[in-house]
């Protein structure tokens, strides 16, 4: 395994996105088995866990916390808070909540459920409009005074709430989404994260499973599965994108590589402060995600990508509308 620095955290080079371990992608996981694939993910390197109270709500983190705590001390985990989740019932509202209040009680809880003293990274899940960013920081910063948190992030967060926050308690990473199936991020925001010195962790690296050539037009998904719910993924967006697996596809079959670790790969070489955090339930998946650490990719690779994927244009929103409105503030 490699390593990489977010700001001054050390992280490996891949992490595990451990969400679609309670949910998310449909049903069909055992807590058992999800336990052991979080060892067997840090027996091969990974020290970088990221979960969510949200992602249950609070299963998640309970399960994270269950694998990790034998080998605590030599993991980085990250979780989040920001949506008005209710601490007893897990009854959302469907809206954010970041009063400092509420920030400082959901920490205490996911404390309890990750059977640990501290957080290692804090991050602000969802932009709250209802709150200054200023407070939320101030909130974060106390937290890491008194010990109970290491590191503060935010996701899908605007560059000028970055900066906001930033100026009061320094930003360690920013989590978005970025992959070869949506560069938003490279539009504005990878440029204010290196001048800051922020680390970046991308989300979905995979685009949700899609790059990685397992995906058409025909595939059908659990009732479950948010995918079906997703513009992106409608049957006639496949269809056209499947143009850009294409391209990744090509590379893959010249450098004996698999289609998801060409696009991993090509996350891995935009930015020496990028960690992304591919998801899986499945061990060989994983194993083939970590394959791509230590993949070649040339200049003439990533040109040839850039110059192919440059070609086509994504068809479908990143996600469904609501969602999309509370990203970017």
């Amino acid at each position: 395994m490699q390593y990489r620095k977010l700001g001054n955290l050390e992280v490996s080079a891949l992490g595990l996105g451990c969400m679609g371990m309670t949910g998310v992608y449909g049903s069909g996981t055992s807590k058992t088995d999800m336990i052991g694939l979080v060892r067997d993910a840090h027996d091969r390197g990974v020290t970088f866990f990221d979960t969510a109270e949200a992602y249950g709500p609070f299963a998640n983190e309970a399960l994270l916390g269950e694998a990790l705590q034998p080998i605590r001390d030599q993991v980085v985990i990250a979780t989040k808070f920001g949506f008005d989740i209710d601490a007893q019932t897990g009854a959302r509202s469907g809206g954010t909540n970041s009063r400092p209040e509420h920030i400082k009680a959901v920490a205490e809880a996911a404390l309890k459920r990750l059977r640990t003293d501290r957080i290692d990274l804090f991050y602000q899940h969802r932009v709250d409009p209802a709150v200054p960013i200023e407070d939320v920081a101030g909130a974060v910063g106390d937290l890491i005074a008194e010990g109970k948190v290491k590191h503060f992030g935010l996701s899908e967060a605007g560059v000028q709430t970055i900066r906001r926050a930033h100026a009061v308690q320094p930003v360690t990473a920013v989590q978005s989404e970025y992959s070869l199936f949506w560069r938003g991020p490279e539009i504005e925001l990878l440029a204010v994260l290196e001048e800051l010195g922020i680390g970046f962790v991308p989300f979905s690296p995979l685009g949700a499973g899609f790059l990685t050539g397992k995906i058409d037009e025909t595939t059908t998904f659990e009732q479950e599965d948010f995918r079906n719910f997703v513009p992106r993924f409608s049957p006639e967006a496949r269809k056209a994108n499947l143009a850009l697996v294409e391209v990744i596809r090509r590379v893959a079959t010249r450098k004996a590589a698999t289609p998801a670790q060409i696009a991993l790969g090509w996350l891995l070489a935009q930015k020496p402060w990028i960690a992304p955090i591919p998801g899986t339930t499945k061990l060989h998946r994983l194993e083939e995600n970590l394959g791509a650490v230590n993949l070649d990719l040339t200049p003439a690779d990533l040109a040839e990508i850039d110059a192919g994927a440059s070609k086509i244009a994504v068809q479908g929103e990143r996600l469904p509308e609501a969602v999309l409105k509370m990203t970017g503030l």
